[in-house]
């Protein structure tokens, strides 16, 4: 059985590690809004990384963003370092929940979730790489289990709008859903926007390394799950979507991934009809389509070579037509941006036989919330948190790694994320 221990054995329900990082600079602020959401009405928090000058600052910016001084010297700071097993265990024992902010994940996830899995810490990412999510799931489930410790992976941006979105939409459809399409599109105010470079090392690593992901899910020796009702069309690689109004292409992070091991565990587990999923993302205008192919052929070619990753590294902004920087977003660029995930689905109404004929239900959904890497993803993180620490009872019997799906399709997060900004409706 796991356990969710929030009493007084641990000073912390949660610890960032990778605090001062661009990312987790930003969920050290959405922690500190928070706090009012813990068990019983408290939040006990800490900051954890390699640099305590760097976490210093990080405190002291967000007291600023806030107007929270007290945040400079009321949260504790701890010094921990990946490359230091000694310093992760005595985090994790601090601990209930450690937020692992510290990517790219195929080169430092690894040893935060060992730390996690030997000191009883549960641990929540917001990873996007399928390589290193599936590998945690088939390296450390058991332990995880025998441990009684949560290890839930893509509780960002990637990928809980699209997994739980899918949950969502199949709990608003009156009878059996049998596939789900999703559209993804963006939009930006008129300072424009951009994704920090972190998230574009990930996927030069995750497409180099694409062999291995197949190799990789080999070994789990899953059978493919049941298809029920008409089999899903795969679209073609670019097409004009009539659903969003521009063209689109297939969604090329881990939202497929993540989606189909949900579907794999709410089978197993809770005998739930599996749902087929594509997912496709909007890319705008014909000029946006030749920027987008030539950035493409380029990105292709050079992430074969070391030389070329070395290049596509150095020089973000340039190999990415500036959606990618060092810097990242301003915050003025986040303020003007957001996203929208449509979900179109379909499947049998109530007393329909699905084995029997074609559909004969439609649904549409919409999952919308506001700048995707930097205010979504530290909502998401932080409300996957608050709902494991508030919610223990409603998640899955045993510990072991899981997606979102998985461990929070009998809880409230829907309705917290609907509170925080990140909004679930029936269109």
């Amino acid at each position: 059985m796991a356990k969710v221990d929030t009493s007084s054995s641990r000073p912390y329900h949660i610890v960032i590690f990778g605090a001062s990082g661009f990312t987790g600079q930003f969920v050290v602020e959405e922690v500190a809004r928070i706090v009012s959401e813990g068990p019983n009405g408290t939040l006990k928090w800490a900051v954890a990384g390699r640099s305590r000058q760097k976490l210093d600052k990080v405190l002291e910016q967000a007291a600023g963003a806030l107007g929270k001084p007290e945040l400079r010297t009321a949260v504790e700071v701890i010094v921990a370092d990946v490359g230091e097993p000694d310093s992760l265990a005595a985090m994790c024992k601090q601990a209930v929940i450690v937020l692992n902010c510290v990517g790219p994940y195929r080169f430092w996830g690894e040893p935060v979730v060992k730390a996690c899995v030997e000191n009883s810490a549960h641990c929540i990412d917001i990873c996007g790489e399928p390589q290193f999510l599936e590998s945690m799931q088939l390296n450390y489930n058991s332990q995880a289990a025998d441990k009684g410790v949560y290890i839930v992976g893509a509780c960002g941006f990637d990928s809980i709008p699209a997994d739980m979105g899918v949950l969502y939409t199949r709990e608003q459809f009156k009878g059996t859903l049998t596939a789900v399409e999703s559209f993804l599109t963006a939009s930006t105010g008129p300072e424009g926007g951009s994704i920090n470079d972190g998230t574009w090392k990930s996927a030069i690593y995750g497409f180099a390394d694409s062999g291995k992901l197949r190799s990789l899910r080999k070994k789990f020796g899953h059978k493919p799950l049941p298809v029920v009702g008409s089999k899903i069309k795969r679209r073609s690689a670019l097409f004009y979507s009539n659903e969003v109004q521009q063209y689109a292409v297939p969604f090329m992070g881990a939202d497929p991934s993540v989606v189909k091991r949900s579907q794999r565990f709410l089978l197993e587990e809770h005998q739930e009809t599996p749902v087929q999923y594509g997912a496709y993302a909007g890319v705008g205008g014909v000029a946006n389509i030749v920027k987008m192919l030539f950035a493409g052929m380029m990105f292709w070619f050079l992430v074969k070579f070391d030389f070329g990753r070395n290049l596509l590294i150095k020089f973000p902004e340039f190999f990415s037509f500036g959606f990618f920087s060092k810097d990242g977003p301003t915050r003025k660029q986040m303020e003007g941006s957001s996203f929208q995930f449509v979900f179109y689905g379909e499947g049998y109404t109530e007393g329909q036989d699905p084995s029997q004929g074609r559909p004969n239900a439609k649904i549409r959904t919409l999952v919308q919330g506001p700048e995707a890497g930097y205010v979504t993803t530290p909502i998401a993180m932080v409300q996957a948190a608050i709902t494991i620490l508030n919610e223990p009872t409603a998640l899955p019997k045993k510990g072991g790694v899981y997606t979102p799906g998985a461990a929070f399709s009998r809880t409230t997060l829907v309705e917290r994320l609907n509170k925080h900004g990140i909004q679930f409706s029936v269109i």
